[in-house]
């Protein structure tokens, strides 16, 4: 595995899924997420863990929980993480509270990187992955729009997305580079997919 990814291996199995959803900077993955937190909001059946992260957080991006280095790197070692991985200077991780969701039957949405798609699939019985992307002139004005990165780091970032190309399947791929409602809805129904039954009756 590598170092910049890691994930205890527990052989863990749950009776829920876990909705892993990757994809490039700019491609719209945390306004899916919130338009899913808005969806289903009240439907204890879905749960949306916050990240743990080494940068504080802004106004415009996620809801996540902040923790310096020291303390990330703590909580990692203490086996206290999911998963966690290395990124664009960052680290990030998924608390094991979300294990307990799973073990619930709960559909568990993550923001995670591609980096550890295997290291998901190995540990959980059910992952789907769920691949946002958008066309690189699209990549590109988002980020630039919300201003965190320089001209070098967008264009080291959009060349990045166009190396890597979608993940093994499999996948749902999402293109988000038009009107987000269009995205939405789409990610919403991989979402409500795994609903527990008489979900669609009751919110006809």
């Amino acid at each position: 595995m590598s170092p910049a990814a890691m994930v205890p291996q527990t052989g863990l199995r749950g009776g829920g899924v876990v909705v892993a959803v990757v994809g490039p900077s700019g491609a719209g993955k945390d306004s899916l997420i919130a338009a899913a937190r808005r969806q289903f909001a009240g439907n204890s059946w879905v749960v949306f863990p916050r990240r743990i992260v080494t940068r504080d957080a802004l106004p415009a991006a996620e809801p996540h929980e902040t923790a310096s280095v020291t303390e990330f790197d703590a909580i990692e070692a203490a086996g206290a993480f999911s998963v966690s991985w290395r990124a664009h200077g960052h680290a990030y991780g998924i608390a094991t509270s979300m294990e307990d969701d799973l073990r619930h039957g709960c559909v568990v949405v993550i923001n995670v990187s591609r980096q550890v798609i295997d290291a998901l699939r190995r540990r959980f019985e059910r992952v789907q992955v769920v691949f946002v992307t958008a066309e690189p002139a699209v990549l590109e004005a988002r980020l630039r729009a919300r201003g965190r990165e320089s001209d070098g780091e967008i264009a080291r970032r959009v060349a990045r997305a166009i190396a890597l190309g979608r993940p093994s399947p499999p996948v749902t791929v999402i293109d988000n580079s038009g009107v987000l409602s269009d995205a939405a809805e789409v990610f919403n129904g991989v979402v409500s997919s795994y609903a527990p039954a008489g979900y669609g009756e009751a919110n006809r």
